[in-house]
């Protein structure tokens, strides 16, 4: 984490005419600059004010911006990007805890945990996942916040005795394996986490675009020794593809087509069709997103081997034993 700079670029005669007086107001007022031809680059601190400037002088519709982490974007987009600073307080803070959503196996003998990602604000309040990565992502800030969790969930699943324990990563947030994971493997050696015990989980698998990035994390974490699980498989074209040439441990059928499985033939279908892609590979098929007793029946008798959701246990702060699970 460093505190963001922001560059400034001017289009159209009128702003390119002003160049100069806006250095000349950002030296003026003492803020740390870098000009170049018809750019200018300060502290985000500065930000706000330096706007205030541009709103009386410069026709604000030609002017664009971006981060260190961050493509161009038009001066619009600055308020809701600013307005997205709290994520970098969790980062810092590492405001974040694991909660544990028990997985079973086919005879209900508990086989591990999902370890799921919670934060809070400054006051304790929860936040939502989904929030804090979309402001990660739109700060530029997405491998500081994946690491960060991580990092949580290794020093949670020291807690285990031999269950499993799925980590969820981002792909696109790993630019290198060997320097961005070094971290990871470092605390689970310092902790004696069993490499075996870690499953490394990857989200959206169905919205993966460079394979062949992701086959290099991968590998790197096989090397290592530890296990690795996609998750949200479905029957999309960029399943297919990315499931030639990767040899999961695990893959995880997409919650909607585990929704009501047992009244639905289409689902069915998606479901049996999974169940043999998984039967071939020599992949481990979990399903998860299970609510009712009716789905978890059906899935069942059609031969899957692990079960994830609310109907077999809610995520929650401590690790349910096997007598607590509620199904």
């Amino acid at each position: 984490m460093s505190n963001l700079s922001y560059t400034f670029r001017f289009k159209e005669q009128h702003n390119l005419l002003l160049v100069p007086a806006v250095i000349a107001f950002l030296e003026r007022n003492e803020v740390p600059v870098k000009s170049q031809e018809n750019e200018v680059t300060l502290p985000e601190h500065h930000v706000p004010e330096v706007v205030n400037f541009f709103e009386d002088h410069l026709e604000l519709e030609h002017i664009v911006f971006k981060t260190e982490q961050t493509d161009w974007s038009p001066l619009s987009n600055l308020s809701g990007f600013l307005e997205m600073g709290w994520i970098d307080e969790i980062i810092l803070q590492e405001r974040v805890e694991c909660h544990f959503q028990p997985i079973v196996r086919s005879d209900g003998a508990l086989f591990g945990y999902e370890l799921l990602a919670r934060f809070t604000d400054s006051e304790g309040n929860p936040i939502f996942p989904n929030e804090a990565f979309a402001a990660a992502k739109s700060r530029g800030r997405l491998y500081a916040l994946d690491r960060m969790c991580r990092m949580a969930a290794v020093r949670h699943a020291a807690r285990l005795d031999r269950v499993k324990a799925f980590i969820n990563f981002i792909p696109t947030s790993i630019y290198s394996p060997e320097f961005c994971l070094r971290s990871t493997m470092q605390l689970a050696s310092k902790l004696n986490v069993d490499p075996q015990q870690l499953v490394f989980e990857v989200v959206e698998t169905e919205q993966v675009d460079d394979v062949q990035h992701l086959k290099n994390i991968l590998t790197y974490y096989k090397e290592k020794g530890f296990m690795y699980a996609l998750d949200d498989v479905g029957e999309g074209f960029s399943t297919l593809e990315l499931l030639k040439g990767i040899e999961p441990h695990y893959m995880k059928l997409d919650r909607q087509f585990v929704t009501d499985v047992h009244a639905d033939a289409n689902k069915q279908r998606v479901a049996n069709a999974f169940l043999q892609q998984a039967r071939k590979m020599g992949t481990i098929p979990l399903a998860e997103g299970i609510e009712t007793k009716e789905e978890y029946d059906w899935l069942k008798a059609a031969g899957y081997v692990l079960f994830q959701g609310y109907y077999i246990g809610r995520p929650q702060a401590e690790p349910a034993s096997q007598d607590a699970l509620n199904f």
